[in-house]
């Protein structure tokens, strides 16, 4: 204050020197035209600086009064509105010790035992005084619950010296803290959360292709109990069921019962099973359900991607889209094969045009590529050089599982410049370069991610399930889970393409051993149309003999492969897990495979699992009669496939403590089917 009082005296002095100095001036010029006028002027002067010391000491007096009275009305209005503040209010040290509790703080936690809230307090915020610099901001802002009610708490701290000589060179601080009761305010914002709107689609999966063979008086007593079964399963969120389709239902419901949708796990894809047809066969349901989006436009766009890796996980299945993620159930049922091949004649003419209007098309697959990828590269070649465009295979420096395969290739001169590795393509890919993906669709699995984000135009081909890590924005995707292989799907597009394709013989015969390959020779996921494209291959001169040769393991292998099964455990009563424990191997991804599909050779195994050591991960490859989906386990530890086959890739873990969380993963898949 008394710095105030000196800065407007300071002022006002200033303002009348200037005052005296102009009238000295005046005085000074009158005394040199009339010089009688000296004395009176000095006299006059006099009387002036005379005055002006008096009036200005009487007017620092008055300003100096004013400021007073103002600061104690300002003081006791701050101290009034402090010892009165609507909101509970502490003044404390860091140490735990309280300085002053206003008295509505008393009264609010008057049945509570407030001290303990207030020592875990002082620890936390001290932790955090200590870990800021001091120019940091000095505000606290806490949430705490206290007796059933949640508070936020605000205040600031300030540094004190201490007055113990023994603790001057400890810190310690003065905190005053506002208890604000935020109880209400999170009822409010979590009834507005419950309150928002979830989204969901439901399909029923091979609708068209059972009530076609349903006799014609049953049909309406079918859809009837279809509808009921659909419609009683919606009553449990009290939401809306639409029926848009005659297999499809939008379904709207509030988040609220979100929670029960997840306890309930979809029992409705276990009840529509159960409705009898008669002719032996089962109705399945794949379910999606988003509450990701703004507006209830943006949720139906997210749910109908959902519901878009539903089916090509398969469908029988469902899946929620939250918080980015997506969580499945179901899905342990066996795909139901197609008989319509619409589809293929739409993608095949479809992915022509696309050939046409690019000046090249490059062809990649995936990480470790195996026969079936390879062969479904080579019949997407033939396809585009039918129709002159240039076309090139990206092919991977680690070609180890299919050296046998390379040997047969590298006698062929066509193919000398058509082969290009992933620093070729980056280099020659342009706006004008069409990118054909084979055998995968997840942007982590294919042989160069580069590659794919400089893509303009991306075309996928893959029968596997569709995984959350899909690849987005594709121009033309083709991904038929019911389909053997993707060396399957490439040979139906080559034969309801508009242009004579006519294959080599060593592009048959790859397409023919990546179909044989996945099937187990013919064994597993076969279908009438498997055969269909095995036989269109066979007429392009198919050597079989010459094929089964690139499967052929030399004795090293062999004897692996018999130490691997030689060495396998029992897991609940079925599964049977083993390892192949050789460092630095590079054949370990086909050593495990081959060791997989010989486990289920073994009367008593039903699935099987293998883990080997692959450069710095660790690999695992699933394989089961179809009783046990080894997708969904191995999905579980990041990996995909099909019921039948899957693998995955562990990165950060020992071969041991990757066979402990498989294990785990086994007993979360049977305690899910149990539940």
């Amino acid at each position: 204050m008394q710095n105030s009082n000196r800065k407007v005296f300071d002022t006002l002095m200033s303002r009348t020197k200037i005052y005296l100095g102009i009238i000295l001036i005046l005085f000074v010029i009158i005394c040199i035209e009339n010089p009688i006028m000296i004395i009176p002027s000095i006299l006059i002067y006099i009387g002036l600086i005379i005055y002006s010391y008096f009036a200005n000491n009487k007017r620092r007096s008055e300003i100096s009064e004013t400021l007073q009275d103002l600061t104690l009305t300002v003081d006791t209005t701050a101290k009034t509105s402090l010892i009165n503040s609507p909101f509970p209010l502490i003044i404390l040290q860091t140490d735990g010790n309280v300085i002053w509790r206003s008295s509505k703080f008393n009264t609010e936690f008057a049945n509570i035992d407030i001290n303990s809230y207030i020592d875990d307090l002082c620890i936390d915020i001290k932790n955090e005084i200590e870990k800021k610099e001091d120019n940091a901001n000095k505000d606290i802002e806490r949430k705490i619950e206290i007796d059933k009610n949640t508070y936020l708490i605000k205040g600031r701290y300030v540094h004190i010296k201490n007055k113990d000589k023994d603790k001057k060179n400890k810190k310690e601080y003065m905190i005053i803290l506002y208890f604000i009761d935020d109880t209400e305010n999170i009822k409010l914002q979590k009834e507005y959360n419950d309150s928002k709107t979830c989204v969901g689609m439901l399909v029923v999966d091979n609708y068209e292709e059972i009530v076609q063979r349903i006799e014609s008086e049953d049909k309406p007593q079918i859809i009837a109990e279809i509808d009921k079964c659909i419609y009683d399963w919606a009553n449990l969120t009290n939401g809306v069921l639409i029926k848009q389709e005659r297999d499809r239902y939008i379904y709207f419901f509030e988040q609220r019962y979100l929670d029960t949708v997840k306890e309930d796990k979809f029992s409705v894809l276990d009840k529509i099973k159960e409705i009898d047809t008669k002719e032996n066969i089962q109705f399945t349901l794949s379910i999606a359900i988003s509450n990701e989006g703004e507006t209830d436009k943006d949720k139906y766009k997210s749910v109908q991607n959902a519901m878009d890796i539903v089916l090509g996980r398969g469908g029988d299945q469902a899946v929620i889209r939250e918080n980015e993620i997506y969580k499945f159930f179901g899905g342990r049922a066996q795909e139901v094969e197609k008989r319509t091949k619409v589809k293929a004649r739409t993608v095949a003419h479809a992915l022509e045009n696309l050939i046409k209007e690019s000046k090249k098309v490059m062809i990649m697959g995936h990480t470790n590529p195996d026969m079936d990828c390879i062969g479904a590269s080579m019949g997407v070649y033939r396809l585009a050089k039918s129709l002159n465009t240039n076309a090139y295979i990206i092919k991977t420096d680690n070609t180890s599982t299919l050296q046998a395969f390379n040997e047969s290739i590298e006698k062929e001169e066509e193919y000398e410049d058509t082969m290009i590795n992933k620093e070729v393509a980056l280099e020659n890919i342009d706006e004008d370069t069409l990118l054909i993906i084979v055998d995968t669709h997840k942007k982590s699995y294919v042989e160069s991610p580069e590659i794919l984000e400089k893509a303009n135009k991306v075309v996928i081909i893959d029968h596997h399930r569709r995984s959350a890590d899909y690849i987005e924005n594709a121009t033309l995707i083709f991904q038929e889970v019911y389909a053997s292989s993707s060396a399957e799907l490439v040979t139906e597009l080559l034969q309801y393409a508009t242009t004579k394709i006519e294959l080599k013989t060593i592009e048959a015969e790859s397409l023919y051993a990546g179909i044989m390959m996945d099937t187990k020779n013919f064994t597993f996921k076969t279908g009438v149309r498997t055969f269909e494209a095995a036989a269109y291959l066979r007429k392009c001169g198919v050597d079989i003999i010459r094929v089964k040769k690139w499967f052929q393991s030399n004795l090293e292998s062999y004897n692996k492969i018999a130490d691997i099964v030689k060495e396998a455990e029992l897991v609940n009563g079925s599964i049977g897990i083993s390892t192949y424990e050789e460092e630095n191997a590079k054949d370990a991804n086909v050593i495990c495979a081959k060791a997989a599909d010989e486990l289920l050779t073994i009367g008593d195994i039903t699935a099987s699992f293998v883990i080997g050591q692959l450069e710095d991960k660790v690999c695992i490859s699933g394989r089961s009669i179809g009783d046990i989906n080894v997708q969904v386990i191995l999905e579980k530890l990041g990996g995909g496939g099909h019921i039948t086959l899957a693998g995955a890739q562990v990165e950060g873990k020992t071969i041991e403590e990757t066979k402990q969380e498989l294990i785990k993963k086994i007993n979360e898949y049977f305690a899910e089917i149990e539940n």
